[in-house]
This record gives C-alpha cells, structure tokens and sequence, in this order.
C-alpha cells in the first residue's frame, strides 16, 4: 500500500541536473544590463518566476514587456546550452514508470515558464508519466509560497497530506512545507545544511531503485 497518493516534482535541479545552466544565462544577462553580480550571487537569485528576479534586481527599472523579452532571451540562452546534456537524473525515469505503475498520481509545480517545461517533457519523453503541470504562468505568488503545490493538489484531486514533495532548493522545501506537504530534498545544487524544514522526510543525491520501498516503509 503506497503511503502517498501523489508526488510533485520540481523541475529544475530535481528531474534534471541543469541549475548551472540557468545560473550561467542569468549571470551573461545581468552583467550585459550592467549589473556586476558573480555567479555565486546569480545562484542565490535563481528562484521565483525570471519577471520576479529580474524585478528583485532592478526595480521599477523595466516594464512586463521588457522583462517579457528579456525572460525569453533567457531561457533561449539556457536551452541552447543545454540541449547537448539534456537527461533525467540518474535513476529518476525508472522511479517514474514504478510510480505510474504503483498507481502513483503525479505532477510537475514549477517556477519555469512553460516554455521551458515543454522543453523538457517533451525532448525526454516524459509526458506520459505525468498528469498534471503547474508553470509559472498558473501562479499569481511563486515559491516560497505554497501557491504552486497547493494547485498541483487541486489538479490532482489529492489532499496535501496525501502528497509528497521533491524539491531542490530551500524556497521550494519550504514551499512544500507552507502546504502542508512532506517533502524529500535532492541535493543537487544545495547541501544538506541549507535545508532548516522541518517537513524533509530524506535527502537523496539522485534516484535510486530502492527509494519507492523507502518512502512506503518510512
């Protein structure tokens, strides 16, 4: 008997190891507009929708179709660097088709734009495992606030409690725990240390084929 009826995945950095990218087409991108960040302050930005970043870091300096324009630009820069390393985290596909196959309901809560999200459903194959998507577009408040998974629930007809979150990055832990939702953390981009909430059932480094047994004996 699975312990949760759902789980809700992140996207970037928890199915697919590509944080670097972003941090590298955020940092050209800054720089360019005149903003002297390092890529170790880029990191620390990357979260929320790229309208919000990009509002954290020059506020009130561009309206919605310049940072519209900029978002793609972006995410174009991401994309094209990354296409050639395009794959799932190790052992995340057969985690997948385990869970379907268990009966599992699952779903992507995200703050990449759909664009993005296509990118990867699609050029992995993986649609198909999934039965719902929540973007950036279907929020109005990004994480830290539940938002996201609250309405990834909905989509699935799941109550909170019932689902289990995978995240990557401390905004989105929280996030999880903000709605009420156990969580597990995939330290791909942070340390265990940079985690504080209380709601983390394991960290895990990649996807083993043990950890669907885990989760139900846990």
């Amino acid at each position: 008997m699975n312990k949760f009826k759902a789980f809700l995945f992140d996207l970037n950095g928890t199915m697919i190891d590509d944080m670097q990218y972003h941090i590298m087409a955020w940092h050209r991108i800054l720089n360019d507009l005149g903003f002297p960040i390092t890529e170790h302050e880029t990191k620390m930005q990357c979260y929320g929708k790229n309208n919000e970043l990009l509002e954290r870091i020059f506020p009130g300096h561009y309206n919605e179709e310049d940072k519209n324009r900029m978002s793609l630009e972006k995410e174009t820069a991401y994309q094209e660097n990354y296409r050639p390393h395009l794959k799932l985290i190790e052992g995340l596909e057969e985690f997948l088709k385990e869970s379907k196959e268990a009966g599992i309901k699952m779903a992507i809560g995200s703050a990449a734009i759909l664009y993005n999200v296509d990118f990867v459903l699609d050029g992995l194959n993986i649609r198909h495992y999934l039965d719902a998507v929540v973007g950036a577009e279907d929020v109005v408040n990004s994480k830290p606030d539940p938002e996201t998974f609250i309405k990834c629930a909905a989509k699935l007809n799941v109550g909170p409690a019932d689902c289990l979150v995978f995240e990557d990055s401390p905004k989105g832990t929280e996030a999880a725990l903000r709605a009420g939702m156990k969580c597990i953390a995939i330290t791909t981009m942070h340390t265990r240390e940079e985690f504080n909430d209380a709601n983390i059932i394991r960290f895990i480094d990649f996807y083993t084929p043990e950890l669907l047994q885990q989760i139900n004996d846990k």
